[in-house]
């Protein structure tokens, strides 16, 4: 893998940004994630594949100083208020070098993406500026031991007791179960025989509350130093204060927030690994001597790189173009879910390519490929299977993708996403007195996000 910052490939310059500033910028926050890849998250790679059975928090604290949690959140919540395309350069990047450093940063960007669709202005006041200020990570349970990840199987329950909800059930395969503060809750509010659209609720569920506890980390497969453990919660009770959305919206809540924000996260997570995998090829042919020459002067390995590389140039493609479009505020729900399928399949064959064009070098336990064949693994559940992304792209071909989440909630995407006023510096290393905080600049709100309750959002009102 490369050891030194990159720029963008000129094919990715028309999706970051229609101005040449969007453009300065993202490049800006490229080299910047880059950099901190290089620094912060490779030696740190090194020391949690040595002890896989740790929490890996300290590098989450590094991305929490630079604001990076709150990509997506709007300054009006002291967030950076970018968008999707600098959310995917920042997973993507640090991905290259570290996929757990990465999927620490995404998994909680999935639940502060339901918050900013669903909770209500005060809600959003309450939640967005603690993870803004990195003293709140996050997480989204939804999955559980028997449903999985199959939402109308949910078994959680949530009774209503007052002005308090009684949570009971179990959910696995939590990312940043073991760093997040809060976790964003799907359980079960209606009477059996009730449709799934109308039976389940979402609740913001602090982890020092009574009865919710969790189990000793346990490390996977792959990505060490990432947790994705289990939550048990026993009679949880939570204020109907941390109800997000209606009551018996939770489907869409957790349906949105894993299409708008989990698959393109997977995506570019993906992406990252992908690019890994194919530098760490090219460099290990390129420099194993083999006749005359070097392996990489072989047609028949050539042939499989080219491969590797097709495969690698279109799924850079994929990730990039479509949070574009949901920056745009677009329909595009099935370009996301086709880059987080595409994305992971692709980089799958070029993964085991790779171990093929190894050969015996990548059993080694302490070579970076065998590390990079495991953490491609875990791109394939989440947000759902390949199976999964399958029939959904099948339901856009027959024209029966009848909910369009990234035009529904484009209202909301737009507000999350000012614009910078002419003349503004690119970033706070560019004026005179030193920035506030480290990281890149934050973008100014836009008009709606200025002051007061943005047009799309209605103060809170009592629950039903």
């Amino acid at each position: 893998m490369s050891a030194t910052p990159t720029t963008p490939p000129p094919a990715l310059r028309p999706y970051l940004g229609e101005t040449d500033e969007d453009v300065a910028w993202h490049e800006l926050l490229w080299h910047e994630a880059d950099a901190f890849a290089v620094e912060h998250a490779a030696p740190r790679a090194v020391r949690m594949e040595a002890a896989p059975d740790r929490v890996e928090g300290k590098v989450a604290g590094l991305m929490a100083a630079r604001g990076w949690f709150a990509v997506t959140i709007p300054a009006a919540f002291g967030g950076l208020g970018a968008g999707h395309v600098a959310k995917t350069i920042l997973v993507h990047r640090i991905a290259r070098v570290s996929a757990a450093a990465a999927a620490i940063l995404q998994a909680t960007l999935i639940p502060v993406g339901a918050l900013l669709h669903f909770a209500t202005y005060e809600q959003k006041g309450r939640w967005l500026p603690q993870v803004a200020n990195g003293s709140l990570l996050l997480s989204i349970a939804v999955t559980e031991p028997q449903a999985g990840g199959h939402i109308g199987g949910i078994e959680a329950t949530a009774e209503r007791t007052g002005n308090e909800w009684v949570i009971t059930g179990s959910k696995i395969h939590i990312g940043n179960s073991h760093l997040a503060g809060a976790h964003l809750v799907v359980a079960r509010t209606a009477a059996a025989g009730v449709s799934t659209s109308q039976a389940l609720t979402a609740f913001m569920v602090e982890t020092d509350r009574p009865g919710l506890s969790l189990p000793a980390h346990r490390a996977g497969l792959g990505l060490h130093g990432f947790s994705a453990g289990r939550l048990d919660l026993d009679h949880v009770r939570v204020p109907d204060d941390n109800v997000v959305g209606e009551i018996g919206q939770g489907l869409a809540v957790a349906q949105s927030s894993s299409i708008i924000y989990g698959r393109p996260n997977l995506a570019a997570l993906s992406l990252g690994i992908h690019e890994a995998v194919v530098d760490t090829t090219t460099s290990r042919l390129k420099t194993r001597p083999r006749y005359q020459g070097a392996l990489s002067d072989l047609p028949v390995l050539r042939d499989r790189v080219g491969g590797m590389e097709a495969r690698l140039r279109a799924g850079r493609i994929l990730a990039y173009q479509s949070v574009h479009l949901l920056d745009r505020g677009l329909p595009c729900d099935a370009e996301l879910i086709n880059s987080k399928y595409l994305g992971h399949q692709w980089a799958m064959q070029s993964a085991q390519d790779a171990m093929e064009l190894h050969g015996a070098h990548a059993l080694d336990g302490d070579y970076v490929l065998q590390r990079l064949w495991r953490d491609i693994q875990h791109t394939y559940p989440p947000a759902g299977t390949g199976e999964v992304q399958r029939i959904r792209l099948a339901d856009a071909a027959f024209d029966e993708d009848h909910i369009q989440w990234s035009e529904h909630l484009a209202a909301e995407t737009a507000w999350a996403r000012p614009t910078r006023p002419p003349h503004e510096p690119l970033c706070a290393a560019a004026r005179d007195s030193p920035p506030p905080r480290t990281g890149p600049c934050r973008r100014p709100p836009s008009p709606a996000g200025a002051g007061g309750t943005p047009p799309s959002d209605r103060p809170s009102q009592p629950r039903k």
